[in-house]
Order: structure tokens, then C-alpha cells, then sequence
């Protein structure tokens, strides 16, 4: 049980399952198309898989910094209960390309491919190449999100479709202020890392308006699928979920501190899973 708990820690599941909930609001939201009961579960099966091999190696490739870092200092891999080598390496990646092959047989390969994006640009474009470099990183770093959103329209063969095209870029949009968030909570960590994260290399001030304004623009954002076809429950989640954010930035903004700082964080999580579970009802009830 204690090997199983590691892992579950290690591929960061329970992000994984955000994830997989946003391939499933890219089906609901896509105006064409639909899947089998059989080809929904492996889709969402893949993206969980293929999150999980995202989060594996970012802990694993991270884990010289992560021993800097009070919150990641107890991670499997800096505390030597897992033991990197070139056999986890081989694993993820083969858990990855599990995942692509089965999301391409069970619906198609630009599904498979967004699928293939999101733990690639998780993985790759911002734990390797920008973390550390560029304060930027979490910014380019969000379309990892967004793919998982596109694979689930693509599985329905609307991928380019207006209210899933729409999430996606609320998806973008959402991921640097609650990242940012987290990171204004543990600035100390990060500037002990060497990560410049934005709350790291700016004021306090501008962090903390920065992630308000970001928020204002994706509660605003996440509003027009109503005019693509969305209904009235996900109007409601919209709304209810992006109110609870922002007040949550605005109470940062005017009385910035660490616990404010995650309790703005665990509000956009909050805002997020409102948001998808209301686009899931909407198609599920008023279909």
C-alpha cells in the first residue's frame, strides 16, 4: 500500500483527474459527434495515464531542486525511497505511448495527438526548458490544460469548435494565476530554488494584481460558450465559480498574505472543477 501511495503521489493523480475532467467537458461542449461508452472511458483513461507519466517526470526531473523546497522536500524521489535511474525513464515514457496508442485506436489520432501535447508541453516545454529560465514559464506551461480540453473536442470531431475552443483558452488563462497563487504562498521556497516564478522577480503589488486581472479576463471568458450553445446550468457554474475566484484575488490584491495566498490558490481549483463539472450537467442533463 505503501509503494501504491508513492506512485499515486508521484504521478500527481489527483491533478491527473482535473485533467481527465477536462477532456470530459471538451466532449460535453462539442456541438457534433458521439462516443461509445467503451471509446469515453479509454479516452479519459489515456489522459489520465498520459497526465500521470507528465507528473512522474516532473518530479523526477525536478528532484535536485524539489530537496530546496519545504513542500516538495518529503517527494519519493528526493527522499530516495524511489530510486532514479533510466528504468523510470523508460517506464513514463511507455506509459505515454500507452496512453496515445490506446486514445488513437479507441477514437482518433488528433485526440491522441492533443493528448500527446498536453504531457509534452507539462513535461518538456516547462519543466525543462522554461522552469527555471523564465518567468514565463507557467504561461506557456498552461497549454498543457488546454490540450486535454482540444483532445476531447477532437475525440468528438469538432475540434475546432467555438465553446470548446473557448475552454481551451480558459484553461490557458486560468493556469498562471492559480500557479502564481501557489507560488506567492511559497515565494520563499522558489527564491531558495532559483525558480522566478512572477511573485519572485515582481513586487508583491503587481503579483497579486496580476493574478486578479488574469482571473477577470478568464471569469469573463468563461461566460461565452453560453452564446455557443451551453445552457443555463453552465451559465450558473460560470458564474458561481468565478465569482468565488475573484473575490478570492481581490481579498490578495488588498490583504496579501500566505494564507490568503492558498486560500486563492484551493478557489481556483474550486472555480475550475465547478466550471467543468457544470459543462458535464449541462450536456447531461439538458443535452
Amino acid at each position: 500500500m505503501e509503494t501504491i501511495r508513492l506512485i499515486y503521489d508521484t504521478a500527481k493523480v489527483r491533478l491527473g483527474f482535473l485533467i481527465m475532467a477536462c477532456a470530459l467537458a471538451g466532449v460535453a461542449m462539442s456541438p457534433t459527434g458521439s462516443l461509445s461508452g467503451w471509446q469515453l472511458f479509454v479516452l479519459s483513461f489515456a489522459v489520465l495515464l498520459s497526465s500521470a507519466s507528465a507528473g512522474a517526470f516532473n518530479q523526477l526531473y525536478e528532484r535536485n531542486m524539489d530537496q530546496h523546497m519545504r513542500r516538495t522536500a518529503g517527494r519519493a524521489f528526493v527522499t530516495g525511497r524511489f530510486k532514479a535511474g533510466w528504468a523510470w525513464f523508460a517506464g513514463i515514457a511507455l506509459v505515454l505511448l500507452l496512453a496515445v496508442v490506446a486514445a488513437a485506436l479507441a477514437t482518433n489520432w488528433l485526440a491522441a495527438f492533443y493528448i500527446f501535447l498536453g504531457a509534452f508541453t507539462y513535461g518538456v516545454v516547462y519543466t525543462v526548458w522554461l522552469k527555471r529560465r523564465t518567468w514565463m514559464n507557467i504561461v506557456i506551461g498552461g497549454l498543457a490544460g488546454s490540450f486535454a480540453v482540444l483532445a476531447g473536442s477532437a475525440a468528438m470531431g469538432a475540434a475546432l469548435a467555438p465553446a470548446p475552443l473557448i475552454l481551451a483558452i480558459v484553461l490557458f488563462l486560468w493556469t498562471p494565476p492559480h500557479f502564481w497563487a501557489l507560488a506567492y504562498a511559497c515565494r520563499r521556497d522558489y527564491e531558495a530554488a532559483g525558480v522566478p516564478m512572477l511573485p519572485v522577480v515582481v513586487s508583491e503589488s503587481v503579483a497579486t494584481r496580476t493574478i486578479h486581472w488574469h482571473a477577470v479576463v478568464l471569469v469573463a471568458l468563461s461566460v461565452l460558450p453560453v452564446f455557443f450553445g451551453m445552457g443555463w446550468i453552465y451559465l450558473a457554474a460560470a458564474l458561481a465559480g468565478g465569482l468565488y475566484f475573484l473575490r478570492a484575488t481581490w481579498q490578495l490584491v488588498h490583504k496579501p498574505s500566505i494564507p490568503q495566498g492558498w486560500r486563492t490558490f484551493a478557489a481556483s481549483i474550486i472555480q475550475l472543477g465547478v466550471l467543468l463539472l457544470g459543462a458535464i450537467a449541462d450536456r447531461l442533463i439538458l443535452g
